[in-house]
């Protein structure tokens, strides 16, 4: 069973549309609203639609003083679509203060979020902070979708097609643990070279798409090791996380665990140089030019592939042009197994929530359409393990 959850949004409408996706796949789905979702779609409504009693109070059932917990019991997995920022926000601080919000503290099922807002709500770093923080836990994020927004605004922050929101839940409900006994090695974000204490080399990556690696590493059941740049944000829970500054940290801290890995995932965006020498007091302006040696780090994929036995190497390639081709060069290049390309020249790549990307393999060139980069982390498990 699938408990769909429906908070105050005008999009709750959509709700119905999902609702109706769900049934058509084979599933049973109960509702339960907030009051203030109840000011957009009736619970009437989810009643006639689901043929279930619709829940909404904490104390509406009067056969079971603590209805929360029975309802978090029930569901295979919990749906909740449209999310506001505010329910959002008090799944991930842990504020049970209705009917929906206890019951999703209480329950064990899978947490799938489809959320909803203005899109200056959507960008709020509070609101990002809070969406990396239920990633982290293994919750699913539907990220929204841009255009024309019920305020009038244009942007990110549209609930995502329904279509997209049930196949989310769909996916939720056939996960299989199909990596248990799997060691798993993930690289996420940039690196940092000190040029001097307050200055570095370094790019714009923000971890996003390898903390997704190692969170769906993790969720189909392999022992994970993330060997993680300097990023804002939180570690995933179930996850050995190394923290590192520098390319060479980067490259000792992932020796170890590439040994024992069944699989490795070179996704951080690791600085190709470093200042050859690193001054130990701030260097001060004085209106000169200043000429800075820089000398190249070890390619951490290539150093470490070059003896990797059994164990299935994945590459990222960053470019800004002829995207396939460097990424069939770094495929002989890196000893990889496969390359995720993406051209990072536009709005997706480093730093966004969704990307556009191929795997490119000595057979094949795979184009993927825009997805979340959740989403692109099950492909390439579903990809690797058809191998």
């Amino acid at each position: 069973m699938i408990l769909l959850g429906v908070t105050g949004c005008i999009a709750a409408y959509k709700s119905c549309e999902i609702l109706r996706l769900l049934q058509k796949a084979g599933q049973d789905v109960k509702v339960v609203m907030t009051e203030h979702a109840c000011e957009f779609v009736g619970p009437t409504t989810f009643r006639a639609l689901s043929g279930h009693e619709v829940a909404v109070e904490l104390f509406d059932e009067p056969g079971d003083p603590i209805h929360h917990i029975s309802l978090a019991k029930e569901p295979d997995l919990f749906l909740i679509a449209p999310a506001t920022a505010n329910v959002i926000a008090k799944i991930a601080q842990g504020v049970a203060d209705d009917l929906l919000t206890t019951t999703a503290l209480a329950t064990k099922a899978p947490l799938v979020i489809a959320p909803a807002m203005n899109v200056e709500m959507w960008r709020d770093e509070a609101t990002q902070a809070n969406i990396a923080t239920l990633e982290a836990r293994g919750c699913t994020i539907v990220a929204p979708d841009s255009g024309y927004l019920a305020c009038g605004d244009v942007g990110a922050g549209r609930l995502a097609e329904p279509q997209i929101i049930a196949e989310a839940a769909l996916d939720g409900l056939t996960r299989t643990r199909d990596m248990e006994g799997m060691r798993v090695l993930v690289t996420a974000g940039p690196t940092q070279e000190p040029l001097d204490p307050v200055r570095y080399l370094s790019n714009g990556s923000s971890g996003k798409s390898g903390y997704a690696i190692a969170a769906e590493a993790r969720d189909r059941g392999a022992a994970v090791t993330l060997v993680a740049g300097p990023v804002a944000l939180p570690d995933p829970e179930g996850v050995e996380v190394i923290h590192v500054r520098t390319a060479l940290e980067m490259l000792d801290a992932c020796k170890a665990p590439f040994d024992a890995a069944d699989i490795a995932i070179f996704v951080a965006a690791v600085s190709d140089w470093r200042p050859q020498e690193r001054a130990s007091d701030k260097i001060k302006h004085d209106g000169d030019d200043m000429t800075v040696t820089f000398v190249p780090n070890p390619d951490i994929a290539a150093t470490l592939a070059a003896h990797k036995g059994k164990t299935k190497v994945v590459t990222y390639a960053a470019e800004t042009q002829d995207v396939l081709e460097n990424a069939k060069k770094k495929l002989v290049a890196k000893n990889a197994d496969l390359v995720v390309a993406n051209d990072v020249s536009g709005e997706l790549g480093m730093g966004s929530t969704d990307n556009r990307v191929w795997f490119v393999s000595k057979d094949a060139t795979d184009e993927l359409p825009v997805l979340p980069k959740r989403r692109i982390a099950c492909a390439l498990f579903d990809a690797l393990l058809r191998k």
